[in-house]
């Protein structure tokens, strides 16, 4: 599929998720065999008015490229802007949320609420195009709920605007993260616009990527199945590739790239902690080790970045031993 100058074939993509795809976590990703990775979605009224913390969230670096910067909100001007914020920041692609389904943001018309005003929508699609030279996606769900599914008028409708590339989450925002995605329309859209069509939603293992890509879809978008594992990129690439699993990272391979992530975390959240936040990631890193308990519940009330490779350390250093 091509996202302007970018040709990735069948792509595995790491999927936008606040305060979880910093751009530490977007490296290790990339390491682990991601093709694409996107920012976590940041409002374009916070990038207009130099916020920060927001600016912060768009910084990319060049060893996790291709990536988007994914931006959002309910105004077309204030989208159009953002856009020019955001491409001074060199990504490689912008992409525009208009899927997420939290209750504050679709009351304002941005994230999935564009889903209930598509004339706003496809007037945002097409300020953000005209507004910068890079290419510009659009991630999006089904429709508002199972009574007005939209996807196949909004393909058509953000096809016309000048968007490259559609990410569907295959949820309606009432739907949220629950219930079940519905793949099925991912072929529907496919045969409805020429533009390259990523599929998204209950994607946890090499066999489910796989299924989908058979719908017919361009490439996967991994979200959650990456928290829980963030191998799963190279897992998917090699069964899709051979039809065989590879073995499960090794005890030792899971505390050192967790560590690695740390010290990255760390060093990206400075002046902050960055201990604490990183919590987050201990769930996937550590998942089905041995006698792990104690150790997670260690983690959880440490603070200090040199106490948490120690106790991992004297982790690996215990069962080394007892093998």
């Amino acid at each position: 599929m091509n996202i302007g100058p970018i040709n990735l074939n069948n792509p595995i993509a790491l999927a936008p998720m606040e305060d979880v795809t910093d751009m530490p976590f977007r490296v290790i990703c990339k390491r682990l065999g991601a093709d694409l990775v996107y920012t976590e979605f940041t409002a374009s009224e916070a990038l207009i008015r130099d916020i920060p913390k927001a600016l912060k969230k768009i910084t990319v670096c060049d060893e996790e490229r291709p990536v988007a910067i994914q931006i959002f909100g309910g105004k077309d001007e204030s989208l159009a802007s953002a856009a020019q914020v955001a491409e001074s920041f060199k990504p490689d692609f912008i992409d525009i949320n208009c899927g997420c389904w939290v209750k504050n943001h679709v009351a304002r018309n941005e994230g999935a609420g564009l889903l209930r005003d598509l004339p706003l929508f496809e007037k945002i699609v097409r300020s953000t195009v005209k507004a910068t030279k890079l290419p510009v996606t659009v991630k999006t769900r089904l429709g508002w709920d199972n009574n007005s599914i939209v996807i196949l008028e909004v393909a058509k409708m953000i096809e016309q605007a000048g968007a490259q590339a559609l990410t569907i989450h295959c949820r309606t925002r009432s739907q949220a993260h629950n219930g079940f995605a519905d793949w099925d329309w991912l072929a529907k859209v496919k045969q409805t616009v020429k533009i390259p069509v990523i599929g998204n939603g209950d994607i946890t293992t090499p066999e489910d990527a796989k299924a989908m890509l058979q719908t017919g879809c361009d490439g996967v978008m991994i979200g959650r199945g990456a928290i829980a594992n963030p191998w799963i990129f190279q897992q998917t690439k090699h069964f899709l590739t051979t039809g065989e699993h590879l073995p499960e990272p090794s005890l030792e391979e899971r505390i050192r790239v967790c560590l690695q992530h740390l010290k990255m975390s760390v060093e990206h959240e400075l002046p902050y902690n960055g201990v604490v936040p990183f919590r987050k990631y201990y769930a996937g890193y550590l998942r089905g080790l041995p006698n792990i308990a104690a150790v997670r519940s260690d983690l959880m009330q440490i603070k200090e970045y040199t106490a948490v490779v120690d106790r991992l350390n004297q982790y690996v250093a215990q069962s080394t031993q007892m093998v």
